[in-house]
């Protein structure tokens, strides 16, 4: 088998090509250069000499016609665009070209090339929006509030208009918050542990943080690779919410990162109103049944090992132990 992961640099591509390694497959993953990226996550874990790199500009019909019509990959995972909610509101125009036009790129080269492919879009539970008490699942409405969250709102229907339209073997992973060592410091997990482990050695820094009044539903990377190659193993397409199913405070995620290293995060941390988002939502709650009973798939990490493992890695980190 030959798998084919566009945005293999980031967090989730890391641990698809790992996975996707050790189930046999052959592995080209993209950036939008690779003779510049610097693939620095499959170096860390210890791949990079076995994912075939090339360059592909996902919202280039030519660009992704040109690499699948090379590669002829069984199964493509589209994890590409722009991944940060914040960031879209200061560039919602390439958010709808990354996600958006770049999902309908992927879709039509694959329907173009008329090769039994079958195609994973990477989702996003901000489509939901603030659903409040209840917990979404597969039929809850969409009611995005990012230009990131539209954006994958409208590749989710494009998906699944291809699928119903055209037959494709094609569907999307709603995924919930899943966080691990290899997010980089511009997500708020990871700016927070790596915050504590700093502060653990100077007491005098702080660190500054927007709305921590927000729940969220946090899981484990590699857990949520492995849901996704599933969906694809499938005999019929379908859509999955993937989550733990059980939402915790962003206050308490600071709580539990600083409690790894000793501290009172009350002592360390300061509410700032300038970094709240224009608009953000406030709660996220999930209901992944569905995953569990058609692909056999649960989150096997609990939210505090998540917590624990990264602040281990961000103390290696601190300490120049890891680049």
């Amino acid at each position: 088998m030959k798998a084919l992961i566009c945005g293999v640099a980031g967090q989730d591509g890391g641990y698809l090509a790992e996975l996707l390694l050790k189930n046999g497959y052959e592995v080209i993953g993209t950036s939008r250069d690779a003779m510049i990226t610097s693939f620095s996550n499959l170096a860390r874990l210890h791949i990079l000499d076995h994912v075939q790199t090339t360059s592909m500009a996902i919202n280039d019909f030519r660009s992704v016609l040109n690499v699948v019509q090379r590669f002829k990959p069984d199964e493509i995972y589209n994890l590409a665009g722009q991944t940060s909610v914040g960031l879209s509101f200061e560039q919602p125009v390439e958010a709808m070209e990354s996600i958006a036009q770049g999902t309908l790129n992927m879709l039509e080269v694959v329907r173009f090339v008329g090769q039994p492919i079958r195609f994973y879009n990477a989702g996003s539970s901000e489509c939901f929006g603030d659903t409040g008490t209840h917990a979404a699942d597969e039929s809850t409405s969409f009611r995005p509030r990012s230009p990131y969250a539209v954006a994958k709102a409208s590749a989710h229907w494009l998906v699944q208009n291809y699928r119903e339209a055209y037959g494709l073997f094609a569907c999307t992973g709603i995924l919930f918050n899943h966080e691990s060592p290899l997010r980089p410091e511009r997500f708020v997990t990871q700016k927070i542990v790596r915050a504590a482990a700093r502060i653990s050695q100077d007491r005098s820094k702080t660190l500054q943080l927007g709305n921590i009044e927000i729940y969220r539903d946090w899981g484990w990377a590699p857990d949520y690779v492995d849901a996704m190659w599933r969906m694809l193993q499938q005999e019929r397409a379908d859509d999955f919410v993937i989550a733990t199913g059980h939402t915790q405070s962003l206050e308490y995620f600071v709580e539990c990162a600083f409690g790894q290293f000793g501290l009172n995060w009350k002592d360390h941390v300061r509410v700032e109103s300038n970094l709240f988002r224009p608009s953000d939502l406030r709660v996220s709650h999930a209901n992944p049944e569905k995953a569990a009973r058609q692909l056999g798939w649960t989150a096997q990490t609990s939210f505090e090992e998540v917590v624990k493992r990264m602040a281990e890695d961000a103390a290696l980190f601190v300490h120049g132990e890891r680049g």
